[in-house]
Parts: C-alpha cells; sequence; structure tokens
C-alpha cells in the first residue's frame, strides 16, 4: 500500500498537484485541526457546565476575567508564531538544518517569555476583577482563578511553541491528539477539583465519588494541571520523536540574530492583534458588567456556546497556515494562492453549517449549560444574533491563518484595529444602555462581517504575496 504523501513531499518532487489533489490536502490537513477544537470545544461545554452547576455567580467570576485570560494566552500564541512560521518556510525549502536551530533558539526566548508573563498575571490578579468593574460578590473567586491560570502560562507557552512547531512541519495529526488528550484531562481535574465528596446514584446503585470542593479555583487548577502534562508531552514530541524537528540528531548548532529578528518581525504584528483583540474584549466586560450578574454570566456561556461554531474555522485556519508557509518556502506562489483561497472557502462552508444548527439549538445548548432560567434565556437570545455573523467571521479566522503563513501579520493586525475599536466597541457602547446584552451581540454580529469583508480584499488584492 503506497504511503500517502505530505505537502513536503509534493513539493521537494516538484510533482504539479491538480485542483481535486489540492483539494484533498487541504481537508487532509483541516480534520486533525478541526477534530481537535471540536473536541476541545465539547470540553469546553463540559466545563462550563459544571460551573454552572455552581451558579450565576461562579460563571460571572470567570467571565470577569476571561478576556484578560485570552490577552496573555494570546501572547504566548503571538511568540511561538514568529518561529513557527519559519520552520514552515524551511520546512517547505527542505532546510532540516535550519528548522532545527529555529526551534533551538525558539525554546530560550519561551522560556524567559512565559516565566516573565506569569510573573505579570501574578502580580496583577489581586486588582484586576476590580478594575474590570466586577461586583463584590465575585471578585475574590475571580481573583483566585486569574492567579492559578497564570502560574500555568509557562506551560502554556511550551505548548503551544511545540504544537505551533509540529503543525508548521507537517504533522497535524500529533498536535491536535494531544490538545484533545489536554481537553479530557481538564475535564477529570474539574470532577475531582470542583465538587465536594459525594454519592453518584447509577439506578440502584450508588457510588462515593472523592472530591476537593474548591469551586471556582478548582476549574482554575483542573486547566492548569492539563497544561503541564500536554506541555510535556508536546516538548518530548517535538524534541525527541519529531523526524523534521528532533535535537537528538546532530546538527551544526547557529546563533543567527536574522532568527529572531524575524520572528520580532512576525510575532509583535500579532501580539498587537492580541492586545487589540482582547483589550476590546475587557472593553466589552466594562460595558456588558454593569448589566448585571445575570447579563455577565449569560455573555460568558454565550461565548462558550459560540465556540462550538468557530473553533472548526481556527482548525481550517491553522492548515492554511502549513499550506501557504510550505508553498511559499517552496517558491511555490501561484499555489500558496491556491491552497488560500481553497482553505477560505472550505471554512465558510463549514462555520455556514454550524452557525445554522447554532440558531436552531440555541435552547437546548443553554439548557445544558445552566440551571438559571433568566441565564439560559438571556443566552439563547443572543447566540441566535451571532449566528448570522458566521460565515464572514470564517472568511476572517481563515484568510489570517492564510496572511500568517506568509508571514503577513502587520496588515492584518491593522484591520483588526480598525474593526474592534471603530466598529465595535462604538456600536456596543451606544446600544448596551439601550437593549442591554442583546445590543452588545448586535454590535458582535455587525463587526465580524464587516471585519470577514476587510481580509477577503486583502486576500484578493494579492500583496501579501
Amino acid at each position: 500500500m503506497e504511503k500517502r504523501k505530505n505537502i513536503e513531499d509534493y513539493l521537494k518532487s516538484g510533482e504539479k498537484l491538480s485542483f481535486g489533489q489540492q483539494i484533498c490536502l487541504v481537508i487532509r490537513l483541516s480534520i486533525p485541526a478541526i477534530l481537535a477544537e471540536m473536541t476541545s470545544t465539547v470540553m469546553q461545554y463540559i466545563d462550563a457546565a459544571m460551573v454552572g452547576n455552581m451558579g450565576a455567580k461562579a460563571s460571572a467570576a470567570i467571565g470577569l476575567v476571561s478576556s484578560s485570560s485570552w490577552l496573555l494566552g494570546g501572547l504566548c500564541i503571538s511568540a511561538a508564531t514568529g518561529f513557527s512560521v519559519q520552520v514552515a518556510h524551511f520546512a517547505g525549502a527542505g532546510q532540516k538544518e535550519e528548522a532545527k536551530n529555529v526551534f533551538r533558539q525558539s525554546m530560550m526566548f519561551a522560556l524567559v517569555f512565559g516565566a516573565l508573563l506569569s510573573l505579570t498575571g501574578i502580580l496583577i490578579s489581586p486588582a484586576l476583577p476590580v478594575w474590570l468593574g466586577g461586583k463584590e460578590e465575585i471578585i475574590p473567586d475571580a481573583s483566585r482563578y486569574f492567579l492559578i491560570f497564570s502560574c500555568a502560562l509557562p506551560a502554556a507557552q511550551f505548548r503551544q511553541l511545540a504544537g505551533s512547531m509540529l503543525q508548521c512541519s507537517g504533522d497535524m495529526k500529533t498536535p491536535s491528539m494531544l490538545n484533545i488528550i489536554m481537553c479530557v484531562l481538564d475535564v477529570l481535574f474539574n470532577f475531582l477539583l470542583i465538587f465536594p465528596t459525594r454519592r453518584i446514584h447509577f439506578g440502584e446503585f450508588q457510588i462515593t465519588v472523592a472530591g476537593a470542593g474548591l469551586g471556582v479555583s478548582g476549574a482554575a487548577l483542573g486547566t492548569a494541571l492539563s497544561e503541564v502534562v500536554i506541555a510535556v508531552c508536546m516538548m518530548w514530541t517535538a524534541c525527541v520523536k519529531s523526524d523534521f524537528l528532533k535535537l537528538t540528531q546532530r546538527v551544526k548548532k547557529r546563533q543567527k540574530a536574522a532568527y529572531y529578528k524575524k520572528a520580532a518581525k512576525i510575532s509583535l504584528p500579532i501580539a498587537f492583534e492580541h492586545v487589540i483583540l482582547c483589550g476590546a474584549q475587557v472593553a466589552l466586560t466594562h460595558i456588558t458588567a454593569p448589566l448585571g450578574t445575570v447579563a455577565i454570566a449569560a455573555n460568558t456561556l454565550a461565548v462558550t456556546a459560540e465556540s462550538l461554531c468557530y473553533m472548526p474555522g481556527y482548525g481550517v485556519g491553522t492548515a492554511a497556515t502549513t499550506l501557504v508557509g510550505q508553498s511559499l518556502g517552496a517558491k511555490k506562489q501561484k499555489l500558496a494562492k491556491n491552497y488560500a483561497w481553497l482553505s477560505v472557502f472550505l471554512g465558510i462552508g463549514i462555520m455556514s453549517v454550524m452557525g445554522a444548527l447554532m440558531f436552531l439549538s440555541a435552547p437546548s445548548i443553554f439548557a445544558m449549560l445552566t440551571k438559571d432560567e433568566e441565564v439560559r434565556l438571556l443566552g439563547a437570545q443572543v447566540l441566535r444574533i451571532e449566528a448570522f455573523a458566521e460565515p464572514l467571521y470564517a472568511a476572517s479566522i481563515v484568510a489570517a491563518g492564510a496572511l500568517r503563513g506568509a508571514g503577513d501579520t502587520l496588515i492584518p493586525s491593522i484591520l483588526n484595529l480598525v474593526s474592534m475599536w471603530g466598529v465595535r466597541i462604538t456600536m456596543a457602547a451606544v446600544l448596551a444602555p439601550r437593549l442591554g446584552l442583546p445590543g452588545v451581540w448586535l454590535a458582535m454580529c455587525g463587526e465580524l462581517c464587516f471585519r470577514g469583508v476587510l481580509f477577503l480584499i486583502r486576500l484578493k488584492r494579492g500583496k501579501w504575496l
């Protein structure tokens, strides 16, 4: 039986791919990442349902600091991307030694950067919920959650680095499977740490399940422990098992300032983009917080519920980064452009279907996530508003992934700045006092559609090549 070729095999052989082969390769690389993102989303649903069972206050406590958590997590992603895109280019060009040297130097940077992020989060954790305008009743839990999350940031940095390195070298399956395992571990740890020791009934049978009863802090600890376990597994896979990256083989070590310069050129705009996006989320938290605990809880759970739609888009975007990066590394610009558009159309198709399903099943989704009737009704209402944005949201997500593979990160960051702050925040500030939480989500829907159009225009013009 003939072994299926990876993209680097096609690029090395110089074989011309038919349109059908290109589509198949996009789908083949997308499926593992989509499955990982989908599994991650399902686990987030279970995670949210576990916390939701403790009431609206627990959900609101996590929701209050979630935008700040995304900001620090996004900075981890941006740091990893600056180096991993270079690995994609070297993989396409068949320069294995250069790729290994980039990986080696990126680990030193990840160690320092992850520690600095962690220290920053730890220092601001006591005051952060107060700065965000949280109610007195949720501030202690929100502060503890962010503190524990911050302690795990070095592990998150190494997990992101090793995972993106493996993906950009062409191995989509391993990091996807490890991310799935991380989600399973998260749920398992949450099950043991959130709830107290209790009896669970199975018909006539009952068993006693030990539990730490830590509540919101238990949810944070569960996430932190799963991050640490998978970070170790991901780094071991990249350093020891990966045929392309493993550092056990002797290669000529080079300390090249060019690696860091190029990483900075790619990473800084992405970091700026995450600051823009998450800063806007923090601003939205300020806008949402005065609407009350029910609104904060509904907003938090609706964001979790919506991830079922957009996570497949991120999976396709990850594949687009690899395909475009390796094609450009092999000096095949037309192929890179084809992969970019095929990926965008695939993402739009998947997220359109997911959006329609989300609109139809919104009440059922919230019935799984919380017992609070007010939160259910409000959450289902705003989730249905967002469903209309999913096709163009897909365009922005996947196009951004394709542009990232080409190292084009500055212009997309500027587009996000204009879209988020010029459209979403402005509209939300105007609509929230009049319409409440639905006004915030109407602003979000309009902004995502506007952003999708901007990214399609950028992709169409082709200057990123």
